[in-house]
């Protein structure tokens, strides 16, 4: 293993902020996690961990040793006559997972192509899009323990699953570092079509029979045509969650702004941050080298040469707008460092 000192931390972010760190390594195995940690405790730093830094914002230089996580590897451990298990390394980029489950027809996370980072960040964040999220197709997943350096096994209720978060951005945050996820995948696909645009798509794209790939495609598409590729223009995806209220504080709202929209929870109401932002007026505002885009309001941007700080910044002020305008809260779905 390298440790490599002041780095920059540019072409790791998918944000494009140029801000440093005091040592970066890359780790592809567990050994090499535990050899890490134990290099940051002789250098007495925190340890960071990055995977495809595409829920990152960087607003300061880190005095800090930088994980880059690299642990490759797809393998079936086990399977049923109707399940299949894939254990994935922590590193493995997210989409190019869902490639393969599509070539191999193991059907449960096509409606989450196209998301950015790493599988490690997946439970982490709890991560979802069109009507699925990662909990529904999760089995379990091993981790380093940053004090005991032990390796651990989380199953699906120890993880403690919430909309984009779970029990290691809570209680366990900065305590453990993931190195494999493990999937529980069916062979039987069950097809998940009513949410947002996908029947649309479907049916713009002349689909008479229904498959995996076709809803893959789907997404790709409606993703492609509203989000901005990082690798042309800075963002991390989308930054704020959706957020959910009362069904009574829809109903009030709805007398004031009869189109809002509105997805019925269990407890109460989703509201698109998408629209609370756009009827707040950013939607497309650019102030210097950074702004809102001017297609997905979800979406904070940074032109080229735009600072972190900058960005929070930015956030803060959207925030005020529509806790003033709604009375609702946005939180950031990004995390700042």
């Amino acid at each position: 293993m390298e440790f490599q000192r002041n780095v920059s931390l540019l072409p790791f972010n998918t944000f494009g902020i140029d801000r440093s760190a005091k040592f970066f390594t890359t780790v592809q195995s567990e050994s090499d996690v535990v050899a890490a940690l134990k290099k940051a405790q002789s250098e007495d730093v925190p340890v960071i961990v990055l995977g495809g830094g595409s829920n990152i914002l960087l607003t300061r230089d880190l005095d800090a040793l930088i994980l880059k996580i690299e642990i490759e590897g797809i393998e079936k451990i086990k399977e049923d006559e109707n399940h299949v298990w894939i254990e994935v390394g922590a590193g493995v980029n997210w989409h190019h997972f869902v490639i393969v489950c599509i070539e191999k027809n193991w059907a449960g996370v096509e409606n989450l192509s196209l998301i950015p980072g790493t599988v490690g960040a997946s439970p982490m964040q709890n991560i979802g899009a069109y009507g699925i999220e990662i909990k529904e197709v999760f089995d379990h997943l091993t981790a380093v323990n940053r004090d005991t350096l032990d390796i651990e096994k989380f199953n699906w209720t120890q993880c403690e699953f919430g909309y984009r978060e779970s029990v290691f951005k809570n209680k366990l945050k900065d305590k453990y570092i993931i190195t494999k996820v493990c999937f529980k995948l069916n062979k039987n696909p069950v097809y998940h079509t009513e949410y947002g645009a996908i029947k649309d798509t479907l049916q713009e794209m002349g689909i008479e029979e229904l498959n995996i790939k076709a809803i893959s495609d789907a997404v790709i598409q409606i993703r492609q045509s509203k989000l901005p590729d990082p690798k042309e223009i800075g963002n991390a995806g989308s930054f704020f969650k959706n957020p959910s209220i009362s069904k009574s504080e829809f109903e009030r709202l709805q007398k004031e702004f009869p189109n809002i929209p509105g997805y019925p929870l269990p407890e109460g109401v989703k509201v698109p941050a998408a629209w609370l932002i756009e009827q707040s007026g950013w939607k497309g505002k650019r102030l210097g080298q950074i702004g809102v885009h001017q297609k997905q309001p979800l979406v904070l941007v940074n032109y080229g040469g735009g600072d972190g700080a900058e960005i929070v910044d930015l956030s803060k002020q959207i925030q005020v707008s529509v806790l003033e305008k709604f009375g609702i809260h946005l939180s950031p779905e990004v995390n700042f460092l």
